[in-house]
C-alpha cells in the first residue's frame, strides 16, 4: 500500500476510504513464532491537512502460533483500531515530542511497514490450545498438574517425615539421666 503524495490530493476534500486486503508475510521472518498469516484485512479512512495525512484504520486478521505446552498449530485473531499519523514536512520543521508521527521522506507514503509493526505487536508472549488430546501429562522426572491438582494433593497428603531427621525428632522424646 504505497501512495505518492501529488496521487492523495485529489482526496484532500472528502478523505480517503481504505478497504483491501494485504499480504504480509515478512511478518514470519521477523518473528519465528508466526508460522502463518492470514491476509490482514485493512478498512478505515485517511483524511488529509496541508502536510499530513491521519489514517483512522482497523485492522483484522489471523496469526497462527505454537501452542506453549504441545507445540501445535493455534489460530489466533488480531483486530485491532488506531490511528497513524504521516507527515511530510521539511525535516528543519520537525518537533515530535511523543513520537507519534511517522515521517514521510521522499514523495511515497508506504504503509505497509506500519502495518506489520503493529501485527507484531500484537502477538502474545505464550498462546495456549483449549482441549487438546496430546496435552503433555508428564515426562521422566516431571508431571503437568493445574492449580485445582496441587490443591487437592496438599490436603491429601500428610506432611512426612524426612528419613534424615528421624533421629533428630527421636532426641526430643529421650529423657535426661
Amino acid at each position: 500500500m504505497k501512495w505518492s503524495i501529488h496521487q492523495l490530493s485529489k482526496y484532500r476534500q472528502s478523505g480517503m476510504p481504505i478497504d483491501a486486503f494485504v499480504q504480509l508475510d515478512e511478518v514470519k521472518d521477523r518473528n519465528q513464532d508466526i508460522r502463518e498469516i492470514s491476509p490482514v484485512h485493512v478498512k478505515g479512512l485517511c483524511t488529509f491537512g496541508a502536510s499530513q495525512m491521519t489514517c483512522q484504520l482497523t485492522l483484522t486478521a489471523t496469526l497462527t502460533l505454537p501452542c506453549a505446552r504441545t507445540w501445535e498449530d493455534v489460530e489466533y485473531p488480531v483486530e485491532l483500531d488506531t490511528v497513524e499519523v504521516f507527515s511530510w514536512i521539511d525535516a528543519e520543521k520537525r518537533v515530535d515530542e511523543d513520537g507519534d508521527i511517522h515521517w514521510v521522506d521522499g514523495d511515497v507514503i508506504d504503509l505497509q511497514p506500519v502495518l506489520e509493526e503493529l501485527i507484531l505487536l500484537e502477538v502474545p508472549m505464550q498462546v495456549f490450545q483449549e482441549n487438546t488430546d496430546g496435552q503433555m501429562q508428564g515426562g521422566k522426572s516431571w508431571s503437568y498438574l493445574t492449580e485445582e491438582d496441587v490443591a487437592r494433593q496438599q490436603q491429601e497428603d500428610e506432611p512426612k517425615l524426612d528419613p534424615r531427621l528421624a533421629a533428630l525428632a527421636k532426641y526430643f522424646d529421650q529423657t535426661d539421666e
